[in-house]
């Protein structure tokens, strides 16, 4: 506890080294970008996020399932750093440090407070500040629920404890209010209702073991609030929450078609799958060897022998912490954290494609960190040398925990160190295949074809690499065959919206108009939001002088994004052209006020006012043009008959 000025200083000091071991490891995420993986669903492609904070983000954010949550909380933190930062990376990535930041300082405080031994927090929360296994929560901006849900979990604990010490509803309700605030940022937490029953039994000890004098054995009572169930009643509420959180959880990932259906991966597949999941993950918190954003999921060709050996291990491990439960029950409580926590994503229902992740380590390692520390104090108890020794342990591990959080979050610079990475690190990584070539088509399109063929020979239906390919053969001028791989990605997946699009503009181009529209729409008719294919839809309607039909696409498109600088020139030349002035200008006014440097904007704002007679604002606009454009030549052209018509006059 801290009692006095001396524990106070220690933990200061404590503090302040975690917060500068946790700065020097992670100082290079000043240089790192956006990586392409899903941070543009949440930030870099999301006009919802970009426009900051608003009232209507604030209702998007508490009503929508888009990227399969619901998660407003992480919404709003996405849209705070775009109402600071903009799109600038850097201030994405610190907030995610300082977030990591704050979690491992509760972490320590927590841990301290409950059992006083600070040296035992400390190992604990330096392990969860700088184990490579973290790097992927911290350094991965769409991560951030990852940090900011375990830091409204832990404010939970912190909560739990005050009240466990003094039993009263403010206390209480404080414990509801930081679990459903930590819920609304990732459902990750829905164990903890659980959590809290393993604190009460180690550390809070609020049940032990005494004697039986019947049985003249150690049996396990309960004390405090008189017994167990009465700990299962006040946890009641939490639970509650829990329940609705997975439900809202699983409603928003079935509805975006990322819960795979049992006919894909067999339960007996996933089994398997979640037990060798385990204890992989602790082999890597050991040696974190070959860490990868993505491991492709093994399907049925895992091996028997390896099923057989995580079973037999799991159930062993088990078997030992419960027969150590009376004497080190730090053992059993860290294994079933690490346990409990895990299953949410250790794969039972399937979300993606993915075998296992090390972002879902970030909370259950804490469980093993517990048992290390206090396991390995426990075992050089009585040995004299017991402090220097650990002493110098600690840095030593600390230093290279440094060095490999370091090396671990270079991978993380961008797409292509990220993706390279992965495809080095795993084997038939088709996903790292696909997504490196994705980031290699502005640099070398043929190494990013090759890229792609290589995701392909790994799995033939893999409908994004066939979109991708197609792309890539677009752009080398081979539209036949573009065509053809679109058609075989929507073959495969028919509801791919962004191959809907790409197809159009590719049918388009080989002059086939009718069958462009249909693929346009179905992209639109997929997602209602798709901007880009209501753009084309629009383009080819007004092409082909379906002025009415496209005006209608192009209205929708800058009330979808109202920051649609194309849109709103196009609208603009309609609607002139239709005769309605004053709407016309006041599109072209937002293109102005998007793009300052928008000299046809300006151009066509003077064409309007000198129908109006207002020739002196016409003159100042068509100025305005030329001086943006120097070599424009229709500015310079209206310019010319302007003054030609105030002559006249």
């Amino acid at each position: 506890m801290v009692s006095d000025n001396t524990d106070f200083r220690k933990v200061f000091l404590v503090s302040l080294l975690l917060i500068v071991v946790i700065i020097i490891s992670y100082q290079q995420v000043n240089n790192f970008d956006f990586i392409g993986y899903d941070d543009e669903l949440y930030v870099t492609e999301n006009l919802n996020v970009q426009k900051g904070l608003t009232i209507e983000g604030l209702i998007w954010a508490f009503t929508t399932f888009h990227s399969a949550n619901w998660h407003p909380l992480t919404w709003l933190s996405h849209m705070l750093d775009c109402e600071l930062y903009g799109l600038n990376p850097t201030g994405h990535h610190w907030t995610n440090v300082q977030f990591h930041i704050a979690n491992t300082l509760l972490l320590f405080f927590i841990l301290f407070k409950m059992t006083g031994a600070l040296r035992r927090s400390a190992f604990v929360a330096a392990f969860f500040a700088l184990h490579p296994l973290h790097v992927e929560s911290v350094a991965w901006v769409a991560e951030r629920k990852d940090v900011l849900s375990t830091f409204f979990g832990f404010l939970m604990i912190f909560a739990y404890y005050r009240y466990v010490k003094i039993s009263d509803l403010k206390n209480y309700v404080s414990v509801i209010i930081f679990l459903t605030l930590g819920l609304m940022a990732k459902p990750m937490l829905v164990t903890f209702p659980f959590v809290l029953l393993l604190l009460d039994f180690w550390p809070l000890k609020r049940f032990q073991f005494k004697k039986d004098r019947i049985l003249q054995s150690d049996r396990l009572i309960f004390f405090g609030f008189q017994g167990f169930f009465r700990l299962i009643l006040e946890k009641i509420p939490f639970f509650i929450l829990a329940g609705v959180s997975s439900i809202l959880t699983f409603w928003a990932q079935q509805s975006q078609g990322a819960v795979k259906a049992l006919g894909a991966l067999s339960l007996e597949i996933r089994v398997a799958n979640a037990l060798v999941s385990y204890v992989r993950y602790v082999l890597k918190a050991i040696w974190p060897g070959n860490l990868a954003v993505f491991y492709p999921h093994p399907g049925d060709t895992l091996p028997g022998w390896e099923i057989i050996g995580a079973a037999l291990l799991v159930a062993a491990t088990i078997f030992l912490s419960i027969r150590a439960l009376k004497r080190y029950p730090y053992i059993p409580v860290g294994l079933f954290w690490y346990l409990g926590t895990l299953v949410p994503v250790i794969g039972l229902v399937q979300v993606g494609n993915q075998a296992m992740a090390d972002r879902y380590t970030y909370i259950p390692l804490i469980g093993l960190f517990i048992i290390a520390a206090w396991g390995i104090s426990e075992l050089l108890n009585k040995w004299q040398y017991r402090k220097i020794f650990l002493g110098i342990s600690a840095a030593i591990i600390l230093s290279v925990m440094i060095v490999c959080t370091s090396c671990q979050l270079a991978h993380w610079k961008n797409g292509i160190t990220l993706f390279e990475n992965a495809v080095k690190a795993t084997k038939n990584n088709y996903i790292a295949q696909n997504n490196l070539g994705t980031k290699l088509i502005p640099i070398d399109i043929d190494k990013a074809m090759s890229h792609f063929k290589e995701a392909l020979k790994i799995k033939p239906d893999y409908a994004m690499a066939l979109y991708n390919l197609g792309n890539v053969l677009e752009k080398k001028g081979n539209i036949d065959e573009a065509i053809n791989h679109y058609l075989e990605a929507l073959r495969i997946e028919p509801g791919h919206a962004k191959a809907h699009n790409n197809l159009g503009i590719a049918l388009y181009k080989k002059g086939k108009y009718d069958k462009a529209v249909l693929h346009f729409k179905k992209a639109i008719k997929i997602n209602p939001q798709r901007v880009d294919a209501r753009i084309n839809l629009a383009n080819v309607l007004f092409l082909h002088g379906k002025l009415d039909e496209a005006v209608l696409e192009y209205q929708e498109t800058v009330r979808i994004n109202p920051e649609h600088e194309k849109a709103h020139y196009n609208l603009g030349g309609i609607l002139a052209k239709q005769g309605k002035e004053n709407e016309a200008m006041s599109h072209f006014a937002e293109v102005i006020r998007i793009n300052s440097g928008h000299a046809p904007a300006y151009n066509e704002i003077g064409i309007i006012l000198a129908r109006k007679g207002k020739l002196q604002k016409s003159n100042d606009f068509f100025l305005k043009a030329i001086q943006i454009k120097p070599d424009y030549k229709e500015a310079r052209n209206n310019l010319l008959i302007l003054k030609k018509m105030v002559i006249s006059q």
